[in-house]
């Protein structure tokens, strides 16, 4: 199976799982507990059906969307993933390229193994900072400013990692940051060899942007689990996540929002945008899917700051629901790390192709010449 042979994201998954040791591909393909949250998320784009109209002129589309401050030239963005060069040794480097050809919005972990500082310098297309919020006041504060610096377009707190969840695949593969060579692992590592030499004789790994404040991820092998557990602020709360939105003073956004309650304050903070996900299932298992969510979330709060659907992303008809439903744009992580695992910049260039193509598609064939036709009367639910 080569890159050409990936059509759609199920293709790269495949793909990815041939080129990554099975520690660090199950890292990505894995969730909470039964991981029957990670599967609804998914599962719930087939709960509707599209209703198309015709004859419409379709003959050209408008994909674009303003969100968080900056106009996107389609409605789908790449959510931000901690410890890309684990899964390819080009990682951030590579998305943040692919992003800018297709003109889309591209996030940054706090756990990233690239640098803010290169980002703002080497990616222009709009970019965000994703927060974790540490026990560390001065590195939080310190993260903030350096994205400042970056002239970064966007913050969005990550609210939904208070503890790590319980994810059982990296438990009984024994997945760590930055990997540990056990008898378990020996082999797999040996039987990936493209993987062991890039990860041996590039550049070293590092948690970038926390490398000066913490050992742990860098130089000290810790489970994310483990990381979250001891290094993450369980007292993070409303006036907090207020704080952090004054210090920052620009496009902020709470990532992990699920209830209509939750969407509510957000707002009343100030936030100017949230991502309704559950951690792609990573964390709380037997959670809704952030699609079923998402109707009642935009009644409550889509006038007053942008609703982002985050999560369970696999086709273009999924952003055309999405997008029905009230949602200004989608965004997802594993759609786009499948294909950089298995082929780099080019693997998350030609995922990032198959998806723009199938939502053009998918609204010439729903009649509708811009995102913002589309409502809930394209909409059927069953």
């Amino acid at each position: 199976m080569r890159l050409k042979d990936c059509h759609n994201i199920d293709d790269f998954r495949r793909l990815a799982k041939r080129r990554l040791p099975g520690p660090v591909f199950h890292y990505i393909d894995g969730a909470a507990d039964d991981e029957v949250t990670y599967r609804r998320n998914t599962q719930a784009y087939a709960s509707c059906d599209l209703v198309p109209n015709v004859l419409a002129g379709v003959e050209t589309v408008d994909m674009s969307t303003t969100v968080m401050g900056r106009r996107i030239a389609m409605p789908l963005f790449l959510s931000p993933t901690a410890l890309q060069r684990l899964f390819h040794w080009q990682g951030e480097r590579a998305v943040g390229r692919a992003a800018e050809k297709f003109g889309t919005y591209f996030g940054i972990s706090s756990l990233a193994t690239v640098s803010i500082e290169e980002i703002g310098r080497t990616i222009s297309t709009p970019r965000m900072l994703q927060l974790y919020v540490h026990k560390d006041k001065g590195l939080n504060h310190a993260m903030i400013a350096r994205a400042k610096d970056a002239k970064f377009d966007a913050l969005t707190l990550t609210v939904d990692t208070i503890v790590g969840g319980n994810r059982e695949r990296c438990l009984r593969t024994g997945f760590t940051s930055p990997p540990r060579l056990t008898p378990h692992s020996a082999l797999s590592f040996a039987t990936h060899p493209r993987w062991t030499l890039d990860y041996l004789f590039r550049e070293k790994f590092e948690l970038s942007n926390l490398k000066d404040h913490v050992t742990e991820g860098t130089n000290v092998a810790l489970s994310v689990a483990d990381y979250f557990n001891t290094m993450l602020d369980q007292s993070m709360d409303w006036k907090m996540a207020e704080s952090i939105r004054a210090e920052w003073g620009g496009e902020f956004c709470l990532k992990g929002i699920m209830s209509v309650e939750d969407a509510k304050r957000a707002a009343d903070i100030g936030a100017t945008a949230i991502m309704v996900s559950n951690h792609g299932g990573r964390q709380l298992d037997g959670s809704r899917a952030p699609f079923d969510q998402l109707a009642e979330i935009v009644d409550a709060v889509g006038d007053r700051l942008d609703v982002i659907c985050d999560g369970g992303i696999r086709r273009g008809s999924h952003v055309l629901k999405a997008l029905s439903v009230g949602a200004k744009a989608c965004s997802g992580g594993r759609l786009y790390l499948y294909a950089l695992a298995a082929a780099g910049q080019p693997g998350v260039e030609r995922a990032l192709g198959r998806l723009k193509d199938e939502i053009e598609r998918d609204m010439k064939l729903m009649g509708v010449r811009s995102a913002s036709e589309l409502s809930r009367g394209n909409l059927r639910w069953r």
